[in-house]
């Protein structure tokens, strides 16, 4: 009886040894899962932190005359894509940007990334000429202009490209004391004109073409207009879509 007894307590004994064994194994493993998360709750802080920082200066940025060009340069080194799909009210079409007009073509894709064109207005229309977008008369663009900068963009019109019918090119700036034709950035035109609008090459320049929806752009193009060659009622680019 006695034997009996003993190995009873013993296995007790060994049961509560084990026990106390995966209660510590346990307790062990908590504390580790509390300390990597610990950790991987101060990283998260650091990478949001970083990402507030990094998002803060970039809305602080804003371009001007003397910074745009060497933005332009190291942004198009990042920044490859060259086709867009622009949605307008009266249906959409493509365009493939130029990669040998660099500058302007990665200011397209900046202000498109930007939102900047969404909901601006093809507001000048000149029949079997051209039809030229980017500008409204909302408050809310001005105040986008204002976000990302006033600047202009030098002529780029030794790369061989011309004013073909479906081209899309940048005119210059209104602005009096722009002898040199500095591009406006934030406006486009695309030629209507067949076979195309050459005495236009040389002075202002072609940065791109429509290769799809060239029937969007005729059909833009005959809406009637006022006496200013404003469209009598708004033809709106809804969105500017970055294809690749």
């Amino acid at each position: 009886m006695n034997r009996i007894i003993c190995i009873f307590l013993l296995m007790l004994a060994v049961i509560f040894t084990v026990s106390c064994n995966d209660s510590a194994s346990k307790n062990k493993i908590s504390k580790k899962e509390k300390e990597a998360q610990a950790l991987a709750k101060k990283e998260d802080s650091i990478k949001q932190a970083k990402e507030a920082e990094a998002k803060k200066e970039e809305e602080a940025f804003k371009l001007t005359d003397e910074n745009a060009i060497p933005f332009f340069f190291e942004y198009q080194k990042k920044h490859k894509e060259n086709r867009v799909k622009v949605h307008t009210s009266l249906g959409d079409f493509v365009i493939q940007l130029y990669d040998e007009t660099p500058y302007h073509r990665s200011n397209f894709i900046y202000l498109t990334k930007k939102n900047y064109f969404d909901n601006t207005y093809f507001h000048r229309v000149v029949p079997d000429f051209i039809i030229q977008g980017g500008n409204t008369d909302l408050r809310s663009t001005a105040e986008k202009r204002m976000d990302i900068g006033s600047y202009l963009l030098p002529p780029d019109t030794k790369k061989g490209y011309r004013h073909d019918r479906g081209t899309i090119s940048m005119p210059s700036s209104d602005n009096v004391n722009n002898p040199h034709k500095l591009a406006s950035p934030y406006e486009f035109f695309i030629v209507v004109s067949d076979p195309g609008a050459y005495h236009l090459d040389g002075k202002y320049t072609a940065f791109g073409k429509v290769v799809s929806g060239m029937d969007i752009v005729d059909k833009i193009n005959q809406v009637p207009t006022d006496d200013g060659e404003w469209p009598m009622k708004n033809v709106i680019i809804d969105s500017v879509q970055i294809l690749d």
